[in-house]
């Protein structure tokens, strides 16, 4: 494609210097070697790699609770103290008749004694131990038998599937055998995530290769994006490898690893790849085409790695694993694909040179033109929306603003929850016992409220807090008159403790296993609310405000979300912060404007109002839910927008650069603003287009999911992603920039001076010689470059006309 401004025969490029003429002479001189040592490389990520998905944590409830919040102290200490007293693992047990006939009883304990002597269980209970009324349904025909499995996540799981389920699953004798609880729910899970995230895989690779062949035409342009994202995702793999072995890795990694590093690579190998073209089809040859376009479209993929890099980072100041571990994930494959694209793909350009439109697929549909009838420019399409756009830009501006904000207001009654056992299909059989329980048990085992009272003076394990408490002995008389007054408060069915059972208005009960050691007593408090609901919520709160005559701690479901919702809080303006920032500093460096950045984070935010305001009206409220098929709870996972707000916002920016860098290349070719935005636009258009639908391929595979939060995750961004790309980029940025004028590239005089000697800029400038200053606002004196040649000439600032 000949370039717009290419006027003339192309010229000798002058040699580049700096990073990215580096980059152009090792990679044209040493392309061979390069891919030697790449596939070399590839080898040992696949055998590092290879075994990552069984590293992998589920996400179960420690991936989304503070670690030094006040729930996740009590449930250290119940782990340490009472292994037993918080079971995660659950059996229904159903008869033909009545748990109580003599067959169905003498099996149901056998079944508990035999569940009893697995290594690694323990606090096995059930119902006919000791009659427990909550551990028999109320029409008598289903029982329970509860454990805990002990240690942590994976090795909880391993004993599921290596000893529980063989040994306990199915028709036992008088007895059929379905296995539930946390264990069993984060376990199914991870199954069905490994399942899906291989579907999606299966899906969304032919698709793309399809669109690749349909915007490049060749099939061997095609196959290089797609080499690009194997490399990147391979690659990362390895590193979550890696990464394991110092910390916890969320599965839902793998998904991040396969939507970024397909992606992203796809992004900037079309970025790079359709510029090498451009240049070749302008008259260079493959040395100075592959110099020229490192020095644009790579200084572009850099900046958008950065960018897409510093959205992820910020996940790290919260304190949840599930969101570092994604963020160790995404800077991975960010930088991964970065490298691929700028070294990998160079080399690979270098060795194929002209032939990279080999196997040309549009020769087979293409018409001859019409004689007389000169062919369009490429891109003419999008420039002349451009055109049209910036002739009525406060309508549009208008009118595009309302459209987003309208759709972004479901947000505003968001109600946050926690993921349960409906994020499972319903006919997973943990699924199916959790709502056995809810619907026929009174009350739910496993969904006590924890309360952690110490008891003597105990000034051990007090650092949490800050504050060393010393309280003196506290006699069983205060712990049954607290428990007492625990079990008095709404929604509380009874409270189990050291002394015995309580229940309003009503004295201790039947003696408990042991609930007190070492100066510190458990009271399980069993509710009759949903976990996640309001009304749960309130419960806790009223716990914690209940005086006690001694130090207590909360912990459970309830208790967990509370506190995780607190250090979302807390960590949120850092995180809003750190990434508001970083793009402001980044996206002067690429362009020298002080109002364009800020223009870049505003447009970027309402990139994202689509979104958020469809996973409510969606996921939330239960829209479309039998089209999609997920049961809504009512409520959005907490953790999850923060991932969506910060993988969104980098990609949404990821496309801005793209847009900024090419306008801003445009403005340094020539002087009028206008012509700069509309070239720009005609110049990305069609590749940001492409990549956003790829992209949108990916996630919307991934949006597949039989698991809600991967369903939400996948077509949440997806819609982000093409919301930012079909109509941000397209109509509100063009119609902002029109509105702005030449104030866009203004900066103050230190600014100016900070950009020249900071910024980066097209190819490598030549030893800046003084000029003098031209008035802000005057239009700079332009000459064209002539076509293939690389500019090493002054660099100019745009919107001051001042050399740097």
């Amino acid at each position: 494609m000949h370039h717009p401004h290419a006027t003339g025969p192309p010229s000798a490029a002058a040699p580049q210097r700096g990073l990215f003429g580096a980059l152009a002479r090792l990679t044209g001189r040493r392309p061979k070697a390069l891919l030697a040592l790449t596939l070399l490389l590839l080898a040992g990520a696949v055998v590092l790699g290879g075994g990552v998905a069984d590293r992998l944590r589920s996400g179960g409830s420690g991936g989304v609770v503070d670690p030094g919040s006040e729930s996740s102290f009590a449930a250290r200490a119940l782990e340490r103290e009472f292994p037993g007293a918080r079971p995660n693992l659950v059996l229904l047990a159903e008869a033909d008749g009545s748990v109580d006939d003599t067959a169905a009883a003498r099996q149901g304990r056998e079944l508990t004694a035999r569940l009893a002597a697995v290594p690694g269980i323990t606090g096995v209970t059930s119902y006919w131990d000791g009659r427990a009324a909550t551990l028999r349904s109320e029409d008598g025909g289903q029982a329970l038998i509860v454990a805990r499995i002990n240690g942590d996540e994976l090795a909880a799981e391993r004993t599921l599937e290596e000893r529980v389920i063989p040994a306990f699953d199915g028709e036992r004798g008088a007895l059929g055998i379905r296995i539930g609880g946390t264990v069993a729910t984060q376990q199914e899970q991870q199954t069905f995530i490994s399942e899906d995230l291989l579907r999606a895989e299966l899906i969304a690779l032919p698709i793309t290769l399809v669109v690749l062949m349909v915007v490049f035409g060749s099939a061997v342009a095609a196959l290089l994006p797609i080499g690009i994202g194997v490399i990147a995702i391979l690659g990362t793999n390895a590193v979550l490898r890696v990464i394991t072995e110092f910390t916890d890795v969320s599965v839902f990694a793998s998904n991040l690893t396969t939507a970024l590093g397909l992606g992203l690579a796809i992004d900037y190998a079309l970025l790079i790849v359709r510029r090498y073209r451009e240049e070749l089809s302008g008259g260079k040859d493959g040395p100075a085409a592959l110099a020229a376009t490192l020095g644009t479209a790579g200084r572009t993929v850099l900046f958008s790695a950065a960018t897409v890099a510093v959205s992820l980072a910020a996940m790290m100041v919260f304190p949840l694993y599930f969101l570092r571990s994604l963020a160790y994930a995404g800077i991975s494959v960010v930088v991964l694909a970065a490298v691929a694209a700028l070294v990998v793909l160079p080399a690979l350009l270098a060795l194929l040179g002209p032939r990279i439109d080999a196997w040309d697929i549009r020769r087979l549909v293409r018409r001859a033109p019409r004689a007389g009838r000169a062919p369009k420019p490429e891109g003419e399409g999008w420039a002349r929306l451009a055109r049209g756009v910036m002739r009525r830009a406060p309508l549009v501006a208008t009118g595009t603003l309302a459209v987003l904000l309208l759709l972004g207001a479901p947000f505003l009654n968001v109600d946050f929850g926690t993921a349960d056992y409906r994020q499972l299909p319903t006919s997973a059989e943990s699924r199916v016992v959790q709502e056995r329980i809810r619907d026929d048990f009174p009350g739910s085992p496993t969904g006590t409220v924890d309360v952690v009272a110490e008891t003597t003076e105990n000034t051990e394990n007090t650092e949490t807090t800050g504050t060393a408490v010393s309280t003196g002995a506290a006699g069983t008389g205060a712990l049954d008159a607290y428990a007492q007054r625990l079990s008095g408060l709404p929604g509380v069915i009874r409270v189990d403790g050291p002394g015995g059972r309580y229940t309003e208005g009503k004295g201790s009960g039947p003696a408990q296993p042991a609930r007190a050691s070492g100066g510190i007593a458990h009271l399980a408090v069993v509710p009759s609310l949903e976990p996640i609901s309001e009304e749960a919520k309130d419960l806790v709160r009223d716990i914690r405000e209940l005086a006690a005559p001694f130090p207590v701690r909360v912990s459970g479901t309830t208790a967990a979300l509370i506190d995780t919702q607190s250090a979302i809080g807390r960590g949120l303006p850092w995180a809003v912060g750190a990434i508001v920032l970083a793009t402001l500093v980044l996206v002067f460096l690429l362009t020298g404007s002080v109002l364009v950045p800020v223009q870049a984070v505003l447009l970027n935010a309402l990139s994202l109002t689509a979104m958020l305001g469809a996973v409510v009206w969606i996921f939330q409220d239960g829209h479309l839910s039998g089209v999609l098929g997920f049961t809504p709870t009512g409520s959005i996972e907490t953790a999850l927008p923060v991932l969506m707000f910060c993988l969104a916002f980098g990609l949404s920016m990821d496309y801005g650069v793209f847009l900024l860098s090419r306008i801003k290349e445009e403005r340094e070719r020539q002087p009028d603003h206008r012509s700069a935005v509309v070239e720009g636009i005609r110049g990305t258009g069609g590749v940001i287009t492409a990549a956003a639908v790829v992209l949108a391929v990916v996630m919307v595979a991934i949006g597949s999911s039989r698991i809600t939060n991967t369903k939400m995750l996948g077509l949440g961004v997806a819609l982000a992603i093409l919301m930012d790309a079909m109509v941000i980029r397209t109509l509100l940025v063009p119609a902002v920039l029109r509105l702005t004028g030449e104030a866009t590239w203004w900066a103050p005089g230190p600014l100016r001076r900070l950009h020249a000697r900071f910024g980066i800029s097209e190819g490598a400038p030549a030893p800046a010689a003084p000029a003098s200053p031209v008035p802000t606002g005057a239009a700079p004196p332009h000459r064209g470059p002539a076509a293939g040649e690389v500019r090493d000439e002054p660099r100019v600032t745009a919107g001051t006309g001042t050399p740097g």
